[in-house]
């Protein structure tokens, strides 16, 4: 089949990109031909087909008043990417376009080319946030709660909720964008919609979805299955008096330093059960004075708004604080896996409903056991006392709890979880079953528009 590949980043972004390369990985492995659309940006991988893609636009960096009212026509509908859409479908001519992180930068525009007119060709959608219920694609209103408002399709909550980025005037423009697909029929026109989990088609289906979405769990391709079963620690309970310091216990976290991300709560569940701030009480099963014994870390992957925040909140803890918390800054491939894979337990503190991060997916491929909140799509990684342990999210006080607990698992039990974890990466996380599926699907879909149904 001929698949065309749609999202509006073409480099490693974030999930939402990793997803995207890996499917396309996946395709051409299995004999399927790939094209590709998507925005210019100086990161870009290389790809033949970037003669057709958007020029790059910025709605969130500093740039000029006169270009923020001029673009913002464009981030509703683009006269420009129907076009270029639409020379790269008649050079192309695809069996099946599958969209991802579409909104915005590229618009569902596309969607009305001339060439879909004179030659139905099915669409499908992979959910990765919550744009088609939400304008801020988070469900999180202006005041950081949890909010589920815009599932009446009535987007104006998000303008009188100040929901996108503190900004009255980007609140209003994100309704008047999700006003227009609604009245503009946009999401009619795709015929399958991918729900990465359990939660998010519920979601869907509570918007008005339900004829329309599957789940399909994220997957791992083989290589970072390969790269993660390689770099698998076997050293996790080592003397924490050796030298190498790999061989310490410590809590990860890895991803972007951002609140929805619960960052901070994190740091101040740590700081909380290691004993130097507020003590939480005792915890029998913790150990002495409920206190995590004074090798253990919490090592922070990555780069983000809120390293500054941390970096205060651990300065004012004190220097064992400092020496007990690493800021080890953004990194990637096996530099990352290794931190991954001599994890103790990995932490997923989000406090937006994730979706399924791939963090959380890594860290079992790993054998990495995973903390997790109970929010969103996170439960359905973290069977309790398995593969890991889920918390209250936005508690530090039960994310602190959970900790000591975790640290007081012994081998045997331990040893039980990373096989636990293992079990679950080779049912659930693999490339090929999830790519035969996905070809199956768009098979199905494809027979069905050609019967006329």
């Amino acid at each position: 089949m001929r698949i065309l590949l749609v999202n509006k980043f073409f480099y490693r972004k974030g999930g939402a990109e990793t997803y995207f390369f890996a499917l396309a990985e996946g395709l051409q492995a299995l004999g399927h031909e790939v094209a590709f659309f998507s925005m210019q940006h100086p990161e870009n991988e290389p790809s033949y087909w970037s003669k057709y893609f958007v020029s790059e636009k910025d709605y969130n960096g500093k740039i000029s008043a006169f270009r923020k009212v001029k673009e913002a026509g464009s981030l509703i509908y683009s006269f420009e990417a129907r076009a270029k859409f639409d020379a790269l479908l008649r050079e192309f001519k695809p069996d099946i376009i599958h969209l991802n992180n579409v909104h915005r930068q590229l618009t569902l525009s596309i969607l009305d080319a001339p060439y879909l007119k004179e030659h139905h060709v099915p669409v499908v959608y992979t959910a990765h946030d919550y744009i088609l219920l939400c304008p801020a694609y988070t469900m999180v209103n202006g005041r950081g709660e949890i909010c589920d408002a815009c599932l009446d399709k009535h987007f104006i909550h998000a303008t009188k909720n100040v929901c996108v980025k503190g900004s009255r005037a980007k609140s209003a423009l994100a309704t008047l964008e999700a006003e227009f697909l609604k009245f503009h029929h946009a999401y009619d026109k795709i015929d399958l919609i991918i729900a990465p989990s359990k939660f998010m088609k519920h979601k869907l289906d509570e918007g008005g979805f339900a004829d329309k979405t599957v789940v399909m769990q994220n997957f791992l391709t083989d290589s970072q299955m390969a790269m993660a079963q390689h770099v698998t620690s076997n050293h996790k309970f080592e003397d924490a008096a050796s030298d190498d310091p790999d061989k310490r216990p410590y809590f990860l976290f890895f991803g972007r330093l951002s609140r929805e991300k619960g960052i901070l709560t994190l740091v101040r569940a740590f700081l909380r059960a290691a004993g130097l701030v507020d003590d939480i009480g005792s915890d029998a099963s913790a150990g002495a004075a409920g206190r995590l014994p004074s090798d253990w870390q919490l090592r922070v992957v990555g780069d983000g708004p809120e390293r500054d925040a941390i970096e205060e909140l651990v300065r004012n803890a004190g220097p064992e604080a400092v020496c007990r918390v690493k800021l080890l800054g953004y990194r990637t491939g096996e530099d990352l896996q290794h931190q991954v894979g001599g994890a103790r337990f990995s932490v997923l503190s989000s406090e937006w409903r994730e979706n399924m991060p791939y963090s959380g997916l890594e860290s079992l491929a790993a054998q990495t056991p995973v903390i997790g909140a109970r929010i969103g799509g996170i439960p359905e990684l973290v069977e309790e006392g398995r593969t890991g342990f889920c918390f209250t999210s936005g508690d530090d006080d039960d994310l602190a709890r959970v900790m000591l607990h975790a640290a007081a698992v012994d081998r045997d039990e331990y040893a039980a979880m990373q096989s636990a974890c293992a079990s679950y990466a080779a049912k659930r996380c693999g490339q090929d079953a999830y790519i035969r599926r996905l070809a199956d699907s768009y098979c199905g879909i494809a027979d069905r528009e050609g019967n006329g149904q």
